[in-house]
């Protein structure tokens, strides 16, 4: 008695000093953190304990574990140590524990039969593995046997015997004929759990030669087949024919009729027999009863229930199914087969053992020195398993002692550990049907604290909310945390704050004066750190003036308003909705700064508009709702919608369908179109009506399809012309009965988010889908191309399961499939999914460059292992991007160009590259993930290639013998330039192209003067750049030489019959390409470069003309802006050219060409200006005031002209009149100058005298005052246009582009003084 007294104390103390244990350290998941901590060895995968392996193939046992320091293998075979560098045919991966038996150079696997377990160790301890037992699978052949054939009367009963050769694993059986046809089982004829035939009663149909079982191994994919069995019957009727024949007819005897016949059961055999079947798997009971006619099989458990989620009935009932047994479901279990003869039954006794399972696994402890803790391992089974204990994988009662460890039953108590107390403990729960093996370790570690938050992070929240200051830390003993405010601030204490156990400092509610800075303190008896966090706290965001309810007529316009104030720092956004969706897409809806515009309102804008703010810390909304009204219709005839069926009735009613009847209401004038059928699922979705089916109007009864499991409501719309009716009142409620689901979840998905996750996915069955209750999905997952068995779990009605700790990118076959509390659905298809991608690890290699032209390339490189893409291959993407212009040694703005090429491409062109350019590219490689690391920057170079054509050309001064030409160089070069070529070749009226002219011009001129050109002549140009590769696109351009002193243009001689012979001056570089002449067809009538050419009171109006020949010119023309009738001039003849007289000065015209007999064809118009009115000769004007005036100007300019010239001629200096000659001669007649690279005229050097550098004059055909100081020039009136001596107009034909100002060195004659003074008078 005192002795049980002295028991039951020590057991209080040691539940007491288990209550009073300090709990054990937990381990933030800083990755940082965990590098840095010393670990003893964890297990992290190994094989199966049973793990049988196809005989032809490698044997791999996995063991993979983690520790700090990594730790190292070692193996143990049947109990002894494995010694694997004494055979060759065994090695172990590199930075692992993995066993690689190589069967395929030579190993037997038979040789490697055996117990293998791994131990990893460090020097914190030892992890060891499971027992695995490693056998190699079998699939003997079919024993010879001689079989009888089966002669059978019909009507009796059979069984054909397969007695499959005994493999490993077991085979799967099946029969098939020899056209390889699966044979067709009933309730009258199946196969049996041990792969038997079993005939209740054989038919003569029955009768064939090739019944024939197969097994099928499926570890080594091989079929075995046993001979054909032979089976005949003898039927009642053929077998009293045979009868008949051999006896006398006095015999009277012969086969009674087919007799009808009790059950008998088949298999079991006898009345009662007994199963054993281990906890959580499944349970198969069978039985198989002959008769005639076939009986049915029953099945009830004795003294209690079937479970009703966990039953299932196979091959016609004659197999019960139970899964995921336990021992509630021992018991007695009766199979009944009746016919109408009679019964027969059978009781199997079941009893449920268990191998051991956990209750408490023992979990990994942290421990600082002189703490304590506990590791408890608790388990259970039946019978009641045995728990020992191991420390570093050797029995606890003979591993080294600790003086910190007690061990007591199924748990080991620590007391004031120190750091060589860490070890790896491990727990072996067994009985006679298996063994439980957990590894737990117990690491002491001393580590100064640390604070894992980053220093100085941002907090920000709203006033009035909420506000949490994280302070992750670690440290062993664990660290006390202290929070501060502010730099010099006092500890915070009191219950405006919260102090959690994570280190978390808690501001309920927090106010604007809270905003500062907080440090954190944490601090063990190793050291002391801190770390310091802002707090900002903001205004929250309001709405200070909400939209409002509004009322509005169709048509018409409404605005909504929402004005908002939020804290300055933060940016807010405002969102509209319509009826808490996105604002329809539609002009109409205007959305302001802060309002809402509807315009042209309509009965669809009715509704619910919600205004939504956001910033990144909180969230405001206000709502308004919109009524659109119509206005007071006008009187007419009344079409409205029907009016509501009533009166509905169900009759009819089955498992899955219903007549459904109505009486339809008034139709309102319109005849009623068509009836619309809703329901509603009272059990799913109450209150929300979908639709059912559509009937015709003439229509008022259908039936209709039902689902199981679903509590129908019906209701009717009636539809007509003006639209649909008012639902009628619901149907009285019809539930159906439960079923087990019809289909499974549609669109199932295997689709990684992490490289080391397989998210599955799919659509969920809708609840009218489900068919019962208790919907839920089994989801079944295995590694595709791996021996692996399927991975099932059975989740809720949800969408999504993801599993974690796949390998990167890995196939995976998948299948989901639907259950409910009667059954599953049917076997669902598998579909192929893939676990996460990661960025591929490698960029593509050998990148090569071929350049192909100036703006082709063609890029190869080395496709990248597809190990290392580690994802689906999309392609290879091309950076490139030009460096510089190899011409121009200009760099800009680099832009850089990306090309991608699909799939597992290994080249690529490159288009559109800049010709003599620098250019840099890299490859990467892509795949659903993203993009891999780039290559090597590879440098190319594309060659020269032909300019564009120059940017402009001009023609400008025109004389009668003479052009000035003006150009751009090329906007894009590509290249050196070498050259420019000039062609031109005149044209006559009738489009007869003159002798062409080729003059080749060195690439730094800018202009050139043409001479002895012929008056009034048009002349055709042709001007392009060159580099070495050639000649680039041309430009081409018309002008016009001026007319003859009688204003009038003469024509060329021999007009009409082509051109007369014209002399250039030629020099080296001209020569004639085409001394003969062709004549140029226009492909169209047009006309077209119509010019005009104005002076005072006429103008000169010229243009060019593709057509027919012979055609009649009128030319049409009015004051521009005018709204007067054109004017009409015909022109004599085919001439390109009219005078137009009697125009009014200083005015702007508008002009048009047109050829009569061409349907009124017409050019576009131009316009023109003559110019200022000059006075008139009979004024008087010597009585003018400003001419007075003007004289006195000019007499005074004289006076000191001539003091200078006498005080420059009294100190012995020269009156430079040959500068002033040289400054005022004709500009056209320079010679080529050697310095600035220009051309001399190709005229005679008697006619002209050389004009001196720098003498031109500017473009807006007036002289600089430097230029000439002495001239009148000065003081005339300019027009667009220049005369002679005897006032005659020299016009020029450069259409439009006379309006544009000229470059800096056109020429231009300065006016003579004869010209100065008849602008005087």
């Amino acid at each position: 008695m005192m002795k049980k007294k002295r028991l039951s104390a020590s057991k209080a103390s040691l539940v007491l000093f288990l209550c009073q244990m300090i709990s054990a350290l937990d381990v933030p998941l800083d990755s940082k953190l965990l590098e840095e901590l010393s670990q003893p060895p964890t297990i992290t995968q190994q094989s199966p304990k049973d793990y049988i392996v196809d005989p032809r193939e490698n044997i791999v046992i996995q063991c993979e574990a983690k520790g700090k320091p990594p730790p190292s293998f070692s193996w143990t075979r049947n109990g002894t140590h494995f010694d694997i560098d004494k055979d060759a045919q065994v090695t172990m991966k590199p930075n692992s524990g993995t066993l690689v038996i190589n069967i395929m150079n030579g190993g037997k696997a038979e040789a490697y039969e055996g117990i293998y377990q791994c131990t990893a160790r460090n020097e914190r301890g030892a992890a060891i593995s499971n027992n695995i037992v490693i056998r190699p699978s079998r699939s003997p052949l079919w024993t010879k046997e001689k079989l009888e054939p089966h002669q059978v009367r019909e009507g009796d009963s059979l069984v054909l015997h397969c007695r499959p050769p005994v493999g490993l694993p077991p085979p799967i059986i099946f029969w098939m004929d020899n056209a390889f046809q699966r044979l067709p089982q009933s309730e009258r004829v199946s196969q049996g759990l041990n792969g038997d035939l079993y005939f209740s009663n054989v038919q003569p149909e029955d009768t064939r030669e090739d019944y024939i079982c197969y097994a099928r191994f499926n570890h080594t994919q091989t079929i075995q087949q046993k001979q054909p069995i032979s089976v005949k019957v003898f039927s009642m009727d053929s077998l009293n024919d045979t009868i008949a024949a051999n006896l006398s007819d006095t015999d009277i005897y012969g086969a009674k009729p087919v007799t009808e016949k009790q059950p008998i059961l088949l298999t079991p055999t006898g009345s009662t027999s007994t199963k054993v079947e281990l906890r959580g798997s499944v349970l198969l009971l069978e039985c198989i009863a002959a008769g005639l006619p076939t009986p049915g099989i029953h099945w009830i458990k004795e003294g209690g229930e079937l479970p009703a989620n966990r039953t299932f009935f196979e091959n016609f009932k004659k197999t019960l199914k139970i899964i995921d047994v336990s021992e509630a479901d021992s018991g007695n279990y009766k199979c009944i087969a009746r016919n109408i003869l009679g019964s027969a039954y059978h009781v199997i006794s079941v009893t449920v053992k268990a191998a051991p399972y956990w209750i408490t696994a023992p979990r990994n402890l942290v421990l600082s020195p002189g703490e304590d803790g506990t590791l408890i391992c608790r388990a259970n089974g039946n019978p009641k398993p045995n728990i020992s204990w191991l420390a570093n994988g050797v029995p606890i009662a003979i591993a080294p002692e600790d003086p910190s460890r007690k061990v007591d039953g199924d748990t080991i108590i620590f007391s004031h550990v120190q750091e060589r107390s860490s070890a790896v403990y491990q727990c072996n729960a067994s009985n006679e049907y298996g063994y439980l093996l957990a590894n737990a370790f117990v690491n002491v570690l001393a580590e100064p604290p640390r604070i894992l938050t980053p220093a100085n992070k941002l907090y920000q929240v709203i006033a009035d909310s909420p506000a949490l200051l994280d302070c992750a830390y670690f440290g062993s003993p664990k660290p006390e945390i202290e929070w501060f405010k502010g730099v010099k601030g006092s500890i915070l204490r009191g219950n405006e704050y919260v102090f959690h156990d994570n280190g978390t400092l808690e501001i309920p509610v927090a106010q604007k004066d809270s905003t500062g800075t907080y440090t954190c303190v944490a601090r063990n008896e190793l050291g002391k750190i801190q770390n310091e966090v802002q707090l900002e706290v903001k205004d929250p965001t309001m709405i200070i003036k909400q939209p409002e309810y509004k009322v509005i007529q169709r048509y018409g316009q409404v605005s909504f308003e929402c004005i908002i104030k939020h804290d300055s720092t933060l940016l807010a956004t405002v969102t509209w909705l319509k009826d808490n969706d996105e604002l329809p897409d539609d002009e109409r809806f205007l959305v302001g700064k802060d309002n809402l515009t509807i315009m042209n309102v309509t009965d669809k804008d009715d509704g619910t508009y919600t205004c939504i703010v956001n910033t990144t810390l909180d969230s405001v909304s206000a709502s308004a709702v919109l009524t659109v009204v119509a206005a007071p219709p006008t009187p007419a005839i009344i079409y409205a919608r029907p009016n509501p069926p009533f009166d509905l009735e169900l009759t009819g009613q089955l498992e899955r369908s219903v007549e459904l009847s109505w009486i339809p209401g008034d139709e309102n004038n319109s005849p009623i179109t068509s009836f619309v059928i809703e329901y509603e699922d009272g059990l799913h979705e109450p209150g929300v009506w979908h639709y059912q089916t559509e009937v015709p109007g003439t229509q008022t009864t259908v039936q209709l399809k039902l689902s199981p499991y679903v509590n129908y409501s019906f209701r009717v719309i009636a539809v007509n012309e003006i639209g649909r009716s008012q639902p009628s009142e619901p149907s009285e409620q019809y539930l159906t009965k439960s079923a087990n689901p019809d289909e499974n979840p549609s669109n199932v998905q295997g689709i990684g988010s992490e490289p080391d996750n397989l998210v599955i996915t799919w659509e969920p069955l809708k609840g009218f889908q489900s068919n019962g209750p208790g919907l839920q999905y089994k989801v079944s997952w295995r590694q595709k191309d791996v021996d692996d068995e399927w991975t099932s779990v059975i989740v809720a009605n949800v969408s999504k399961y993801i599993v974690s700790g796949t390998p990167t990118f890995v196939p995976y076959e998948i299948k989901v499939q639907a259950l409910n509390d009667l059954g599953y659905a049917p076997e669902p298809s598998e579909v192929i999914g893939h676990s996460g991608e990661d960025l591929p690890m490698v960029a593509p290699g050998n990148v090569q460059v071929h350049v192909i032209n100036s703006t082709l390339a063609k890029v190869h490189w080395d496709p990248v292992p597809l190990k290392t893409v580690r994802g689906h291959l999309q392609g290879y993407k091309v950076y490139y991007w030009k460096v510089q212009s190899l011409s121009r040694r200009s760099r800009r703005h680099v832009e850089k160009k990306i090309l991608t090429f699909r799939g597992n491409k290994t080249f690529g062109m490159l288009p559109g590259l800049e010709p003599y350019s620098s250019y840099k590219l890299n490859v990467r490689v892509v795949n659903g993930k993203g993009e891999g690391p780039a290559s090597p920057d590879k440098v190319f170079k594309t060659p020269e290639g032909v300019p564009s054509s120059p940017s402009f050309l001009k023609i400008t001064n025109p004389t009668l013998d003479s052009l000035t030409l003006e150009w751009g160089s090329p906007t894009h070069p590509n290249g050196v330039l070498t050259s420019y070529v000039l062609k031109f070749q005149p044209i006559n009226n009738t489009h007869e192209l003159g002798p062409l002219v080729e003059i080749r011009i060195p690439a730094n001129e800018s202009s050139l003067i043409l001479k002895n050109l012929n008056y009034s002549t048009r002349y055709k140009f042709y001007f392009n750049a060159q580099t070495s590769v050639g000649s680039g696109s041309q430009i081409t351009e018309e002008a016009v030489t001026i007319m003859d002193e009688a204003g009038i243009l003469r024509p060329a001689v021999g007009a009409g019959k082509g051109y007369s012979e014209t002399l250039f001056a030629t020099s080296p570089v001209m020569h004639t390409v085409r001394p003969t002449f062709y004549k140029v067809q226009p492909l169209y009538p047009r006309i077209r470069n119509v010019t005009t050419a104005a002076a005072e009171t006429y103008a000169n109006i010229s243009w060019e003309y593709e057509g027919p020949d012979h055609a009649n010119f009128y030319v049409e023309y009015g004051v521009a802006g005018s709204k007067e009738d054109w004017k009409k001039e015909i022109v004599n003849g085919s001439r390109s050219f009219f005078v137009l007289k009697g125009l009014t000065p200083g005015t702007a015209y508008k002009v048009r060409v047109g050829a009569e007999g061409l349907s009124g064809f017409r050019s576009s118009e131009d316009v023109f200006e003559t110019g200022p009115a000059m006075a008139s000769r009979q004024v008087d004007i010597a009585t003018q005031g400003w001419f007075i005036g003007l004289m006195c100007a000019v007499a005074l300019l004289i006076l000191i002209l001539l003091i200078v010239c006498f005080i420059r001629r009294n100190k012995g200096g020269k009156y430079p009149v040959k500068e002033k000659e040289d400054a005022h001669a004709d500009p056209e007649i320079q010679p080529m100058k050697e310095d600035d690279g220009t051309f001399g005229e190709y005229s005679d050097a008697e006619d002209h005298k050389p004009l001196k550098k720098g003498s031109r004059t500017p473009s807006d055909r007036t002289v600089k005052k430097e230029d000439s100081d002495d001239s009148l020039v000065d003081y005339g009136e300019g027009v667009n246009g220049q005369f002679n001596e005897d006032g005659s107009f020299i016009g020029q034909y450069s259409g439009k582009k006379e309006k544009e100002p000229a470059e800096g060195n056109e020429s231009s004659e300065a006016p003579s003084p004869v010209n100065a003074m008849n602008s005087f008078v």
